[in-house]
């Protein structure tokens, strides 16, 4: 019993290593080649378990998920002659495993390197003919739109799906942000001191129409004011005449009283006159 139970351990075990040795897994996440003396015998494995043979086959598996390229800032000279930071990621994945493995042996850093370099040649010809103003703000849609369409036929050829490509951010190097700053202080000095000048020239064309209205209104106003006078002074001397000629002696004695009145207007005046004299010629009378 002893011994059936150790040779049944034994055959286990053996199997075991058998299968360990001569087979090999593929989980859905990755994709696998077989080589033979270096050339790739089968790449098209589906996920589970598959047979090979002990130093004859050589095993390669890859992620087969989407990768993510995120380099420093790239330096790129655009059409104003200034030095732009670009800073940019590529959404890639293995679509060719046969290509990606014979172009990059395997290798993810040299297919980003590779990968880096055509970006970056893409991304020289997208600024070459573009302003400042269009790759920060009216056309950065349309060149990550360009950077994926002429990034994706290139790659294809060693195996590699761009899926995306996007810029993150796009500065200015330190030098050509002083220049730039600077030009732009002197363009907002130069458009301030326009817009002054255009409103001191506004304030005196203002002030002279204000004044011309000015004095227009008041000679207006005087003409007025005098034809008012005069027609008062008609209506008051036409009043007095007809008041005179109702009753000329009640007439002249509210006349006397008014110059008694406006002679004495201080305590302690006093006045030299004749009794007799035309002035007093009402207290002379019964």
């Amino acid at each position: 019993m002893g011994n059936k139970l150790t040779a049944l351990l034994i055959l286990i075990l053996l199997s075991v290593i058998v299968l360990a040795t001569f087979t090999f897994t593929v989980n859905e996440k990755e994709l696998a080649i077989k080589l033979k003396i270096g050339k790739v015998e089968k790449y098209d494995y589906k996920p589970g378990l598959h047979w090979r043979i002990p130093g004859v086959h050589e095993i390669k598996k890859f992620d087969s998920r989407i990768q993510t390229l995120d380099n420093k800032p790239t330096s790129i000279l655009n059409t104003d002659n200034e030095y732009l930071k670009v800073d940019y990621f590529v959404k890639w994945k293995i679509k060719n495993v046969v290509d990606y493995y014979t172009t990059f042996s395997g290798l993810r850093s040299a297919a980003e390197r590779r990968l880096s370099d055509v970006i970056k040649n893409a991304l020289l010809e997208e600024f070459s003919h573009r302003t400042l103003q269009q790759v920060i703000a009216t056309q950065r849609v349309e060149i990550m739109e360009s950077l994926a369409k002429k990034a994706k036929p290139i790659a294809e050829n060693f195996g590699i799906e761009v899926v995306d490509v996007r810029i993150k951010r796009i500065n200015l190097s330190d030098a050509v942000s002083e220049s730039v700053f600077n030009r732009m202080r002197s363009e907002r000095a130069a458009e301030a001191a326009e817009h002054r000048s255009n409103g001191q020239k506004e304030a005196v064309n203002i002030r002279a129409e204000t004044d011309k209205n000015v004095r227009v209104l008041v000679a207006n106003a005087n003409k007025k004011a005098a034809k008012l006078r005069g027609e008062g002074d008609a209506e008051a001397t036409r009043v007095y005449a007809d008041a005179y000629n109702k009753n000329q002696e009640l007439y002249s004695f509210l006349r006397s009283l008014e110059a008694y009145k406006n002679s004495f207007t201080e305590s302690g005046s006093m006045m030299l006159l004749d009794a007799k004299s035309e002035f007093f010629k009402h207290f002379n009378n019964k």
